[in-house]
């Protein structure tokens, strides 16, 4: 056997091989390390690589806006209940919708879903300002209910869906507070083209489950009037609300420091800001409705941005388990002739007079000076011709009412000796004077009914001038707005009662007032004063103060008609006086009627028979004394 012996060759072959396998294991991976920054680029910007690297990028982004959605949902859920379905949208937010006609533009807030701004494009402040009635979070409109699920909520703090559609010419918002996409509480705005008034409803869709139907659904709807005139003692004057009740009855409040009413069957209620108003107006009346009032004005010497607070608050009934009410906004001038035409009872809104003082005003004046005002190149012109046609009519019960009063001066010698000769007795001067006026034809009472018959007349044109819209900045001579005073002087003080400023219109119409008092009271303060009469010397002064002081801050247009007035007046009672009486020719005629037989009436009859069987019982008593 052969012996087997180390072969040198064959070990220096496998350390060679083993060497030659190492050299390239590390050729290579140095190769792998080192790699151009070009190719990397190039590897990188491949459509290929592209795709690879972004598709789990934009999945974990999708994972994550997932997450926070469904995180936010059931936070919103657990504040909300099904409400915080809305809360979880993109419209979230406190963004507005714009929508305007040729009279007014609208903002809609997302939160709450209701007016955030309403203005009216064509009228300014008297400042020069926009008019604006809804302003800077000056109004709200909320309703609050309970679900089901025992929360209570208002939708002030609730963010609707906008959505904007036109109908032919009208723009349409709805704005739908959402449980789910097909679930939720609408407001619905049509604005019409040329209209103050837009259509508005509130109904509901499946949320018969989330409204708890045991409780109490409130309407609150609350603003607060800016100051649009010169005078806010005077504009706050006449800024009321009004609302309409059990079928055309109406009622307002507002006159006092804080007033709350309440009353049944309301089918309007209007926040009246002297001359601009907002109304909301339904077509199924709210079965109660609580009404507030507050006076903000605390100083009329600071310069007050808002004049009074209302507030109303309005059930609303379910029906079915959803809500369903059609309604109306007005935003627009508190103008008689553009209320009238709604044929809704708006009219009553204008504080024109109640009983006859308001017939008057609807069926003669306003038609008349709208005629007038239609024709004359001026409002002050057109407010000067109607008081003289006015006059004018009226200058046969002036021509009366002066008559008595000269038969009473005739008289008066004979009267005086009557009070002399019979001055220990009452009655019995009582009844000669009476009988004196019996036989001469004359009483006192003669002058006083035509005075009294002028007191509608005089009380309509008072209430119609600070309420005619067509007045407002419209200018005449000095005054440069008829619906506020006029100024010829600035004070550098402010005298309570008077204001900081002089107007003219006043003092012309104090002193035509002291000419007219010195010619019908002066006959009377000439003889001596009876004892319990008023004093006539403090009357006569007194009435034009009374102009002087509180007229200064009322329109100007007022004062205007009242000095005209006065001072026509006193020219017809001139020539009256001069040319048509004769006071000889009157005494001459009251001593022709004292010779005839004098038939009596019954009534008188009657009264002095009373007063006879008076004065025979005083004389039996003084004998029995």
């Amino acid at each position: 056997m052969e012996e087997k012996k180390f072969d040198v060759q064959s070990l220096i072959g496998f350390i060679l091989i083993g060497g030659i396998l190492i050299w390239m294991l590390y050729t290579n991976s140095a190769s792998e390390e080192v790699v151009d920054p070009q190719q990397e680029t190039e590897q990188v910007e491949t459509p290929e690589t592209k795709n690879s690297n972004q598709v789990p990028e934009q999945q974990q982004q999708e994972l994550q806006s997932s997450n926070t959605d469904s995180t936010a949902l059931a936070q919103a859920r657990e504040r909300l209940g099904a409400f915080g379905y809305s809360a979880s949208l993109p419209s979230a937010t406190e963004n507005t919708t714009t929508v305007s006609n040729d009279f007014l533009e609208l903002k809609i807030n997302n939160k709450g879903g209701y007016i955030s701004e309403a203005r009216l494009t064509n009228y300014k402040t008297f400042d020069s300002i926009p008019v604006y009635l809804i302003k800077d979070g000056n109004a709200s409109f909320n309703i609050n209910f309970t679900t089901t699920d025992g929360r209570t909520l208002d939708t002030e703090n609730l963010y609707f869906e906008p959505e904007v559609t036109e109908s032919g010419d009208n723009k349409i918002i709805s704005m739908k507070l959402k449980v789910s996409e097909n679930e939720f509480l609408e407001y619905r705005y049509v604005l019409k083209p040329g209209e103050y008034m837009l259509d508005f409803s509130i109904r509901s869709q499946g949320l018969n489950g989330v409204l708890n139907s045991s409780r109490d659904i409130n309407m609150n709807w609350q603003l607060k009037g800016y100051r649009h005139a010169k005078s806010i003692s005077y504009e706050n004057r006449y800024t009321d609300l009004i609302y309409e009740y059990d079928d055309g009855n109406d009622d307002y409040l507002g006159s006092g420091k804080f007033e709350e009413q309440e009353d049944e069957n309301i089918t309007y209620v209007a926040f009246k800001q002297h001359f601009f108003s907002s109304i909301l107006l339904t077509d199924t009346p709210f079965s109660r409705g609580k009404f507030i009032s507050k006076n903000l004005v605390e100083d009329e010497e600071i310069d007050t941005v808002y004049t009074k607070d209302f507030a109303a608050q309005l059930p609303l009934e379910l029906k079915g388990g959803e809500l369903n009410y059609n309604m109306n906004w007005y935003y627009g001038p508190t103008d008689y002739k553009i209320l009238n035409d709604y044929d809704r009872n708006l009219d009553e809104v204008v504080p024109l007079g109640w009983g006859i003082f308001g017939w008057i005003n609807k069926y003669v004046f306003i038609p008349f000076f709208a005629f007038l005002s239609g024709v004359l190149p001026s409002y002050g012109i057109a407010i000067i011709v109607m008081t003289i046609v006015v006059r004018i009519v009226l200058s046969p019960v002036t021509y009366k009412s002066y008559l008595s009063q000269a038969k009473m001066k005739v008289l008066r010698p004979e009267i005086n000796e009557i009070n002399e000769k019979y001055k220990d007795n009452a009655m019995k001067k009582q009844q000669e004077t009476m009988k004196l006026y019996s036989k001469a034809g004359a009483s006192p009472m003669s002058g006083c009914l035509p005075a009294l018959m002028q007191i509608p007349v005089f009380y309509a044109l008072f209430q119609f001038f600070p309420s005619a819209f067509q007045l407002r900045q419209k200018g005449f001579l000095w005054a440069d707005d008829l619906s506020s005073y006029d100024t010829i002087a600035e004070l550098p003080f402010h005298i309570p009662f008077y204001g900081d400023h002089v107007s003219l219109f006043p003092i012309l119409a104090s002193i035509a007032i002291f000419i007219y008092m010195m010619m019908t009271t002066g006959q009377s303060m000439q003889q001596a004063q009876q004892p319990g009469m008023p004093n006539m010397k403090f009357i006569m002064y007194l009435s034009p103060l009374m102009m002087l002081f509180f007229f200064n801050n009322y329109a100007s247009g007022l004062s205007l008609y009242y000095f005209t007035s006065n001072l026509i007046t006193i020219g017809i009672m001139l020539v009256i006086k001069y040319v048509i009486i004769d006071e000889d020719k009157i005494h001459a005629k009251i001593q022709e009627n004292k010779k005839k037989p004098k038939k009596q009436g019954k009534f008188a009859r009657k009264m002095q028979e009373m007063m006879e069987q008076a004065e025979q019982q005083k004389k039996q008593q003084q004998k029995k004394k």
